[in-house]
């Protein structure tokens, strides 16, 4: 038996994230690959080619563009934008992340970067954004008086900004932050995927406080997409366990006769507390062939034969760090 695909169209496809009042389909778009990060993904991406990717996520029933200050030095936010600037946002929500610059990440960068994205994306309200990346700031005192929380609290109280979110990986980083009490919406990457599930105890917590739940790296940066992906997960160099088991759900996906692209997107598909799965396009073709990819089934044998595969949690992304 399987469960009723979520495609567009369908009774699940858009639905309320969290309590924040904004809508989102089911599967959002990332905007990572479109501005062209070739040290992540291998490849570069045209300025008119992701241009045309952000105007076909805008024509699509895609309700979500995740997007950030610092993705390809800002290329990502120009190019939504200049896609925003032809057609408008619709029904479109557009998110984008405040990011450091030079190591700096106070209050006042937080002020830059967000107008920084205002002009990029031609955008004089930002609906929803995150505090990014801040495991990788240990020092910048996220919390304290004058910081990064404080100055996003200020944006949203000047109607600057609508909604605050927090989008990281390093689950006890998250944890930290959401004790602030300030953020409405939750960005998670690679963490509750068919290979890590660190995530789980942090997608609860944000659920039963009401917080939207974003997942994001499904596809563990290419490992569960293609055999021949570089041999990291989660950004980093993978565990040779991690990559054994990418390799053995790739058999297994090949034995059921699905991409196992395809089933790691409808993993978190199949989550009921996750409100919006995003996915990163490079090519416009792309978007299409995801949407239809939603609509093929995937056995509920395959489910419980990739649950045995699933790496020991020893091994998962933030194991040594967890309970610190």
């Amino acid at each position: 038996m399987t469960n009723p695909p979520v495609t567009p169209g369908s009774a699940s496809w858009t639905r309320p994230f969290g309590s924040t009042g904004l809508q989102v389909s089911a599967v959002s778009a990332g905007g990572g690959p479109l501005g062209g990060m070739p040290e992540l993904f291998g490849y570069d991406t045209p300025e008119d080619q992701g241009v045309a990717v952000a105007l076909g996520v805008l024509a699509s029933p895609l309700r979500m563009v995740d997007t950030a200050n610092g993705y390809s030095h800002g290329r990502s936010e120009e190019r939504i934008g200049a896609a925003l600037r032809r057609v408008g946002a619709g029904d479109t929500l557009i998110a984008t992340k405040v990011d450091a610059a030079d190591g700096d990440f106070s209050g006042r960068r937080v002020r830059a970067s967000v107008e920084e994205s205002r002009a990029r994306l031609g955008l004089d309200h930002l609906p929803l954004v995150h505090l990014h990346d801040p495991e990788f700031h240990p020092e910048a005192g996220f919390d304290r008086p004058g910081g990064a929380v404080e100055a996003l609290v200020a944006l949203r109280e000047e109607g600057v900004i609508g909604h605050l979110g927090i989008a990281a990986g390093h689950v006890p980083t998250i944890e930290r932050l959401l004790d602030t009490g300030a953020f409405e919406v939750l960005l998670t990457h690679s963490r509750a995927t068919l290979l890590d599930r660190g995530a789980d105890p942090l997608i609860d917590r944000a659920r039963a406080a009401g917080m939207g739940v974003a997942n994001a790296a499904v596809l563990g940066g290419g490992l569960l997409a293609r055999r021949t992906a570089k041999p990291f997960y989660g950004f980093r160099p993978a565990r040779a366990e991690v990559l054994a088991a990418a390799a053995a759900l790739h058999d297994l996906a090949d034995e059921f006769g699905i991409a196992l692209a395809d089933a790691a997107v409808q993993h978190s598909l199949r989550d009921e507390r996750i409100d919006t799965t995003v996915v990163g396009f490079s090519r416009p073709e792309r978007i299409p062939q995801l949407l239809e990819s939603l609509g093929r089934p995937v056995p509920e044998e395959f489910w419980t034969r990739a649950e045995e595969l699933l790496p020991d949690p020893a091994v998962w992304l933030d194991a040594e760090d967890v309970g610190r």
